[in-house]
């Protein structure tokens, strides 16, 4: 896949293309949906399939005060598009004066003069340009006007929940990764490079932990212990999974600890990638050390049934096809 990180960097318009154009946070079903008519189009007429995407989020420039968490990182939503065998695309950078372009002038400009668009795919309640002008009635006039076809994929469904960013944010937040991974088509996964934490893990409760950072800002799941698939250097373990503030220990601080089955290697600065599996219980605070010791000991032992029960699952998402 060509990736191209302004429109300045396409030095020589697109002849024939298939475009579809979104945020695309999370990839989810819906957003593959799109994906996979836009490369059909693209086959049926010989053309190149393009899809056009932002960073950052447009709200975050034009209504920063809403506080978007968003699902994935700029990286995974590029790995995963790579995986949609989309040809090209296109990143382009989301800025206040961009945001003042008009619905018209982004036709004309950029799916036009610059993509050479033969077919346009976008979801059902897509819009965009300043003042969200750009709906589908208007699209589909431009169209017509301008000679392009333009698709609309409707609401997609599973298991009667609405498949969008916003849905599975909102079940992130609750803990609910059942949910969440029958509408991303996979399990919900944070990143990141492992760092030095408190050195409690193993010295002091007797089961040592891979640290993360993660922000404030991030979306955050549910505060509470998780089943877990770790990912590092494309093997995968099992695991379980803390996000709070340790009340145990008077943390104000928020953390991720993950205690890693089966592992013994030294992996600080390291990145890792964790698949959240199942929410197991809520964050609680103990009376010392031992006695969190001996409920992790039963977190263990409940998210060793939860890894076996779903083994193949396990095995498909730790292929490197799968696990982004």
């Amino acid at each position: 896949m060509k990736i191209y990180k302004n429109l300045l960097d396409i030095k020589k318009p697109f002849q024939n293309t298939s475009v579809t154009i979104g945020n695309f946070d999370g990839v989810h079903c819906g957003h593959q949906i799109l994906f996979r008519e836009v490369v059909e189009k693209a086959l049926r007429i010989n053309s190149t399939s393009v899809a056009i995407t932002f960073e950052p989020h447009p709200l975050q420039v034009v209504r920063p005060d809403f506080g978007i968490k968003l699902i994935s990182t700029r990286e995974q939503k590029v790995e995963l598009i790579e995986h949609a065998n989309i040809d090209v695309l296109i990143i382009i950078p989301f800025t206040k004066e961009f945001a003042r372009t008009t619905a018209e002038a982004f036709v004309d400009e950029v799916l036009i003069d610059t993509m050479g668009i033969k077919e346009l795919v976008v979801g059902y309640d897509y819009a965009f340009g300043k003042g969200r002008q750009g709906d589908i009635s208007f699209l589909k006039e431009q169209g017509l006007r301008k000679g392009f076809n333009v698709s609309v994929v409707e609401a997609y469904y599973k298991d009667d929940i609405l498949v969008s960013s916003t849905k599975v944010r909102e079940l992130v937040a609750q803990g609910r990764m059942k949910d969440v991974k029958k509408l991303l088509g996979r399990y919900y996964q944070i990143r990141g490079k492992v760092m030095m934490g408190k050195q409690r893990g193993g010295p002091v409760v007797g089961f040592p932990t891979a640290n993360l950072h993660i922000s404030e800002e991030d979306l955050r799941p549910r505060h509470g212990v998780y089943v877990t698939q770790v990912i590092y250097e494309g093997r995968c373990y099992g695991g379980v999974m803390n996000i709070g503030y340790n009340p145990t220990f008077g943390e104000s601080k928020l953390s991720v600890e993950t205690h890693i089955f089966d592992f013994n290697q030294d992996i600080y600065g390291k990145p890792i990638k964790i698949n959240l599996l199942r929410f197991l219980r809520g964050e609680q605070k103990f009376s010392g050390p031992d006695e969190l010791a001996g409920q992790i000991a039963k977190d263990i032992g409940k998210a060793k049934e939860v890894l076996g029960g779903a083994q193949k699952e396990i095995l498909i998402s730790c292929d490197e096809r799968y696990n982004q």
